[in-house]
């Protein structure tokens, strides 16, 4: 385990960025839990994130991003899609979106679908932006249990099976994102979480 400290934190974010591009897994703090990393075009390193979570291959990963540009790469983004993100990135909210092909069917379980987000958490976007833009933002616990607040938690639920864990304090939100899927012009309710659908609407119309 490594903490982080405000002197180390581009040389940590650096160091798990790299075992990141290099297919480790890396586990790490955002603003809501903490996240199990892992590069999403790796199809080997996205195996094992399925493997130490021990989660069903029919439930798709989501992927964290660095910035709203880089969306574009990895989904379909529509003026809706762009407005929200605009208004509510960087925060708790995930978006589910089509996904370009260059996104491995693994990540998606052949949904044709990608959940993406852009968290507000210093350490983890410069975690993300040393990975190449790209991080799977799954929780780092088992599938099942309660999504751990600190790294001790997620120690706990996943020993071993990680490559590097970064420790910087409990995450300041402790619930995982809301989710909403963009179809078209519409905004269906995925997951309840920390911005209500009715507070997002509210900001939009």
């Amino acid at each position: 385990m490594v903490k982080v400290t405000k002197n180390n934190i581009d040389y940590v974010a650096r160091e798990a960025g790299k075992v990141i591009r290099d297919g480790g897994l890396v586990v790490y703090p955002t603003d809501t839990v903490y996240g199990l990393g892992a590069n999403p075009f790796n199809i080997e390193a996205v195996n094992r994130v399925f493997m130490a979570k021990r989660r069903p291959r029919n439930k798709p990963l989501p992927i964290l991003v660095s910035s709203i540009d880089v969306v574009s790469r990895i989904a379909e983004v529509n003026i809706l899609a762009r407005r929200i993100m605009e208004v509510f990135w960087p925060g708790p909210l995930t978006l589910v979106l089509p996904a370009k092909d260059i996104v491995p069917c693994i990540v998606t379980s052949c949904t044709g679908k990608i959940g993406v987000r852009m968290p507000k958490h210093d350490i983890a976007l410069k975690i993300i932006e040393y990975a190449g833009g790209y991080v799977i933002g799954t929780s780092a616990n088992l599938s099942g249990h309660s999504p751990p607040r600190t790294a001790a938690e997620a120690i706990e639920q996943l020993g071993d099976s990680v490559d590097l864990v970064i420790d910087a304090g409990p995450s300041p939100g402790g619930i995982p994102s809301t989710v909403i899927e963009i179809v078209g012009d519409t905004i269906k309710l995925v997951r309840r979480g920390p911005i209500s659908l009715d507070e997002i609407t509210r900001h939009l119309y």
